[in-house]
């Protein structure tokens, strides 16, 4: 695994703040693991309704994209380090405020920070990680990425163990809370203690902020920011949807959960030669090619075929969100910072806009199996499977857009930038 002369000479550490970002990001996934998990738990405590609990959820989407936009500006005028320190603040701000929330409004904040912080460890690190490797970009960026749906698992077996250790007593949520705490400690005092490479002194084009904007303005940018939004939502709006729509055929969500999150962070670990078989156009067109199998499947799927579903869905998005910003690093360089960040807050605020509709067609579909005459858990299962349908466009749409790059392949040379 190459690193940058700079980071080498100045007696950076590639390896040390490669944990330190893993960890970091451990800790973004498990706020979106623990507090999806208890919405519910909110909702009782404070007498919120679901479009107020909707409404508190959403600020993490917003607060995601502001910092990813904000800290790509600044990422070459500041460096990484200032913006990890942003986002250590911010998440223990954030998740203080979350456990002495009074109401609504405390809820509406302490999320917004939260989200701030988890979009800032983006900004930080996916940049830091494809300077410091230089010549695998797209691989490190995976396995950094392996951490998303490692995290999730962390966070959700945390919440379990605390649930468990504390049944009997009353509602656990502050401690399902407090337990995030570590994790943002541990790699708070990493950030505190370790060298970060100065990316001040590099006064390349890449690292002009200005010239980074302009590089944005191109047809091939926009058309990945646009990609962005389907591929993020494929992967989590999917994710967030298909244990409570598929609840009902039998499978048990948590295992979902489990088998989706454990393949993904296997599968970005050990992404490097599929990479380097197909490169990043390559790694897109296979994944839109198997999500759509694996919707397709989930779409019509009962019992333990829903696991088996499961299992290929994993597999298509896996390399969905790490190959989209190392497509922006490897052949649009000319973005720097900038362009990984953009990439990641479109896809959050993507993520976000697709969330109501998919929603909508939940209770869409839900009303017409009542007015079939569907019954109990028929009429939920029948509901999932008919959303799960309009889902699989996504991928649909992906395969021809990522045939068209793949087509191209030939015309992208890494470290060029194309636009």
């Amino acid at each position: 695994m190459a690193s940058t002369t700079l980071a080498m000479n100045e007696g950076v550490k590639p390896s040390r703040l490669f944990l330190l970002s893993c960890i970091a990001l451990c800790v973004t996934a498990m706020t979106f693991a623990i507090r999806a998990g208890m919405l519910n738990d909110l909702g009782a405590e404070f007498s919120l309704n679901k479009a107020q609990l909707g409404w508190t959820a959403s600020m993490a989407f917003f607060g995601f994209p502001a910092a990813t936009v904000l800290g790509g500006l600044l990422y070459n005028s500041v460096g990484p380090r200032k913006i990890m320190i942003i986002a250590f603040l911010g998440h223990i701000l954030g998740l203080l405020l979350t456990i002495f929330a009074g109401g609504f409004w405390g809820l509406m904040i302490s999320t917004f920070c939260v989200g701030f912080a988890n979009g800032a460890v983006e900004a930080a690190c996916n940049p830091m990680i494809a300077n410091m490797y230089t010549d695998n970009k797209t691989t490190m960026l995976n396995k950094f990425h392996v951490w998303f749906p490692g995290g999730i698992v962390v966070g959700s077996l945390a919440a379990l163990l605390v649930k468990k250790l504390f049944a009997g007593s009353g509602s656990t949520w502050q401690m399902e809370i407090a337990v995030m705490l570590i994790p943002t400690i541990i790699y708070g005092w990493m950030v505190f203690t370790t060298k970060f490479p100065d990316v001040t002194e590099d006064k390349s084009d890449l690292t002009d902020t200005g010239l980074n904007l302009k590089a944005l303005v191109s047809p091939l940018f926009i058309f990945m920011c646009v990609l962005m939004t389907i591929t993020a939502t494929t992967e989590l709006g999917t994710q967030q949807w298909v244990g409570s729509l598929l609840e009902s055929s039998g499978a048990n969500p948590l295992i979902i959960l489990a088998i989706v999150t454990g393949l993904m962070a296997i599968g970005r670990y050990f992404a490097g030669p599929l990479v380097h078989a197909l490169n990043p156009t390559g790694v897109l067109l296979f994944s839109a090619v198997v999500t759509t199998l694996g919707v397709f499947l989930l779409s019509i799927a009962t019992g333990g075929m829903t696991y088996l579903a499961a299992i290929v869905f994993a597999i298509g998005v896996c390399y969905f969100w790490p190959t989209m910003v190392g497509f922006i690093a490897e052949y649009m360089p000319k973005t720097g910072a900038l362009g990984m960040s953009i990439i990641g807050g479109v896809g959050m605020m993507g993520l976000a806009m697709w969330q109501p509709v998919i929603g909508g067609w939940i209770d869409s579909e839900t009303a017409k199996a009542e007015a079939s005459g569907a019954v109990g858990n028929a009429v939920q299962l029948a509901a999932g499977q008919a959303t799960l349908g309009k889902i699989l466009l996504f991928p649909i749409v992906l395969i021809l857009a990522f045939g068209i790059l793949f087509a191209l392949r030939k015309k992208f040379t890494p470290g060029v930038s194309h636009g």
